[in-house]
Order: structure tokens, then sequence, then C-alpha cells
């Protein structure tokens, strides 16, 4: 029997199987090509969406643009760079296009670079774009903004996609799917906390961007599959970063004795264990002091670079695992525990600068 009574089966869709940012580059070359005037004859709204996706690329860097278009060439894999557009030979439009991978190698400034030498040649404009359909916190975003790219993300990329009712099936699947991907990482506040998964850590640490500016997170990997952090707070006990950070379920607050990020290097005789055993007595002792009861030792000590010293579980400040997220009483008890790191690093300091 193929399908069971009351059972819906799902459309098979080509872009559930072609995962690879490489099928994206197509569909995003593809239609691309489909804004060029002569293949108004063949799909007439095909035409407008992909006319208006070009003239949308060109608008992230040039506002003002309203010029009309009428050829475009695009194509793949140009001097390594992932989709290279000629507009009408007066714009370039390079895009690195990104699923769930960052930017690595200097590979932005390298690609600019080849390209800006290109527009010198045959006078032509350059636009540089990063297109991001998966997630990437802001603070990195920032960093591909300095380096002359302009971010088209998967909102952005929905919006257009949902102006028009396209037939074509490569078209529909490509929209539905995106937009299915899109839903996956807005599911968090209506699950159960205890069956949140990668995809609802994300989407959680994208609402704290928003309502709470922490605009720093990622995946931390480790042989049992790693997990998912961000960074609420970023200041200093005596020599060492003192911070808060959420690890999925846990909200510890960690040290860091990395030579990168210490202000001066680790005086001799004394190990990361020092540090963190010095950091640790300090958190607890104001915890108690403060009334803050439900920080906590944690279970194990760790000995590496970054080290938690204290921690608050999931019950005492995301809520009861069989329970929805209360979004208000979790931004109340980050604000909370933020506060009171900002208050007793303060006090620390204002302590030594009179002994000083």
């Amino acid at each position: 029997m193929i399908k069971e009574k009351n059972v819906e089966l799902k459309k098979p869709n080509i872009f559930e199987l072609a995962t690879k940012e490489l099928s994206q580059d197509a569909f995003i070359t593809w239609l691309l090509q489909w804004g060029s005037k002569e293949n108004e004859i063949h799909d007439k709204e095909l035409h407008k969406c992909g006319l208006e996706f070009a003239s949308k690329l060109i608008k992230k860097q040039y506002k003002e643009f309203n010029d009309n278009i009428l050829i475009i060439n695009a194509h793949r894999q140009e001097m390594n760079i992932d989709i290279w557009v000629e507009i009408d030979n007066k714009y370039l439009v390079i895009i690195e296009d990104k699923k769930n991978t960052k930017e690595h190698s200097e590979q932005l400034s390298a690609y600019k670079k080849e390209a800006k030498k290109f527009c010198n040649r045959n006078k032509m404009k350059l636009v540089c774009i990063y297109l991001k359909t998966g997630n990437e916190c802001q603070l990195s975003l920032k960093e591909v903004k300095k380096k002359g790219y302009s971010i088209f993300n998967r909102k952005d990329f929905i919006d257009l996609l949902n102006k028009y009712n396209i037939e074509n099936q490569i078209f529909k699947d490509f929209k539905e799917h995106l937009i299915a991907v899109d839903n996956i990482y807005n599911q968090w506040d209506t699950k159960i906390i205890d069956q949140w998964n990668e995809n609802d850590w994300q989407g959680f640490y994208q609402y704290l961007e928003n309502e709470m500016y922490t605009d720093h997170w990622g995946k931390a990997n480790n042989p049992s599959g790693g997990y998912w952090w961000a960074i609420l707070s970023w200041d200093h006990y005596g020599n060492y970063p003192l911070y808060l950070r959420i690890e999925q379920e846990k909200l510890c607050i960690k040290i860091c004795t990395h030579p990168d990020d210490i202000k001066r290097p680790m005086p001799r005789g004394i190990t990361n264990k020092d540090a963190r055993d010095r950091g640790s007595k300090f958190v607890l002792n104001k915890a108690r002091k403060y009334g803050f009861n439900k920080i906590e030792r944690p279970d194990r000590f760790g000995t590496g670079n970054t080290m938690t010293v204290a921690v608050v579980y999931s019950n005492d400040w995301l809520g009861e695992t069989g329970n929805l997220i209360d979004k208000n009483k979790v931004k109340e008890n980050i604000d909370k525990y933020k506060k009171f790191m900002k208050k007793i690093l303060r006090k620390e300091k204002r302590n030594k600068s009179k002994k000083n």
C-alpha cells in the first residue's frame, strides 16, 4: 500500500537531496540568467524575478541604482569565485555563496582583489555579495562587511521569492526548501526545552542577538558531537577574561588563559589550574555574598585555555525541561546574571585601583 489513510506523503524536493553549496550556486546562477531580456519570451514571471534579484544585489551597494537591465551574463567559478555576474557591461557582481560554512583563508579579500582588477580593465563597477542562507553570528558578519561585502541573507531571499507565484518546478522546489529551512530555526519557542536540537539553539541565539545584543555565538566541536555556545558578556578578572557563556542547557561563567586573550603573559609558576581555582573561588564567594545561590561549582573542572569556574543549570535560568520556554523570564534571568558579573568585576577593579 503506497499511502495510508489520513497520512499525507511528502512531495520529493530536489534541494533536499542536492544539499551542497554547489547546488545552491547553480540555482542562483540559473535565476540570474533568467533576468536577461532575451529570456522574457520563455517565462515572463521567472524573467521578472531574475531581473529583480539582480537589481537587489546591485542596490546592496549602490542604493540609487534604477537602471533598466538588459543583459545578465551569469556563470560559476570564475577565478574561483562562486558566482560571477556581468550586468550590461557596467556592473560586475561577485557572490560568495555560503550555507552553513564561514569565510576562511582570507578568501573574500583575495576574490575582491581579482575582481577589482577586472573592473579596472573593463571600466565596470564592482558589487561584492556574501549570500548566506544558513546561520552566522553578527560578529562574524561584521567582519565580512569590513572587507567590502554586503550581506544577502535567507530572509532577503525568501522575501524575493515569495513575491512571485511561479509554477516552474525548480523555482518552487528551491523556494519551498528555503522556507522549510527557515522554519526549522524558528520552532524553538514552540518546542519543549528538553526536545531542543542544534537547530533550536541556533534559532534561540539569533533571537538573543536581536533582543540582548549577543552577537558572538557558534559551535564548539568535540568527539561527542559538540555543542552550540553564545557569549553574553566579556570582562576581566585581573589578567584573565572572565565571562558569561551559554553552552546549550548550561549558563557558564568561564575564565580564559589563552595567550591571545590575557592582558599580560602568565607569571612563571602560575598554571591554568591556579587561574581557574582563583576565578572559581572569587565567583562563588561573590555569589554567596549577593544571594545568587543558583550559581554553583561545576560537576568537574577542566584544565584547558577556557575553563568553567561556575555554572547555573538549565532549570534555574532557561526553565523546567518539560516546559516551553518563557522568553521574558529567560531574558530577565540572563540580564540578572550579566548585571551580577558586571557588578563583581567592577568592584574588584575599584578595590585593586585603591590598593595601587
